[in-house]
């Protein structure tokens, strides 16, 4: 049987982009205007960033801009944490696409790379999900659906999805740090 593949169109893919750079120029404003007021908002604040990871995270093949979210609440609160908690929330939210492998929907049979992919998994496994997990990539959920239909046992995914979202979070975070710190010093204060 084969399978038909349908584009998005171009329109669509452009207003998507569009809308992605509003938003995030949008939320950068915002955070630089209220940044005084956000210790007030703190409490609610890590349990947001994990749920908004891991939604962001669970969506299969369309990336959304979480890592922008882990960015801009690594310059309100504390990054150390906001690392940790935002690698957590996206490492849960990859186990939908594991699960979608596992359960044998294989929807990713006629990619390009998915071969070389099956390959790599299967003689490297863990080393795979860490590497694709700690580099910005939409090749991740590709990864996480073969690790689920070739039977990767849950914890040697979860762990090194985990330990590779960690480590890309704290960068980011960092990076929102001193980011926002920079802005603020070159506009003032807003």
């Amino acid at each position: 049987m084969e399978t038909q593949t349908t584009a998005v169109p171009r329109g669509r893919l452009w207003m998507a982009r569009v809308a992605v750079v509003v938003i995030l120029v949008g939320a950068v404003w915002f955070s630089l205007r209220y940044r005084d007021r956000f210790s007030e908002w703190a409490r609610f604040g890590y349990p947001a960033i994990f749920l908004i990871s891991a939604l962001t995270n669970a969506t299969l093949i369309l990336p959304l801009p979480g890592l922008a979210v882990t960015t801009l609440a690594g310059g309100v609160f504390n990054p150390w944490i906001v690392g940790v908690v935002a690698g957590l929330g996206q490492a849960v939210g990859e186990l939908s696409g594991y699960l979608a492998g596992y359960g044998g929907q294989t929807i990713v049979d006629n990619l390009p790379r998915y071969a070389q992919l099956v390959r790599w998994m299967r003689r490297f496994g863990p080393w795979v999900i860490f590497v694709l997990a700690l580099i910005p990539n939409p090749v991740f959920d590709v990864a996480g659906i073969i690790a689920g239909s070739t039977r990767m046992p849950l914890l040697l995914f979860l762990l090194p999805c985990a330990a590779g979202k960690i480590l890309k979070n704290l960068i980011a975070a960092w990076a929102g740090f001193y980011g926002l710190e920079l802005l603020q010093r070159w506009f003032g204060g807003m």
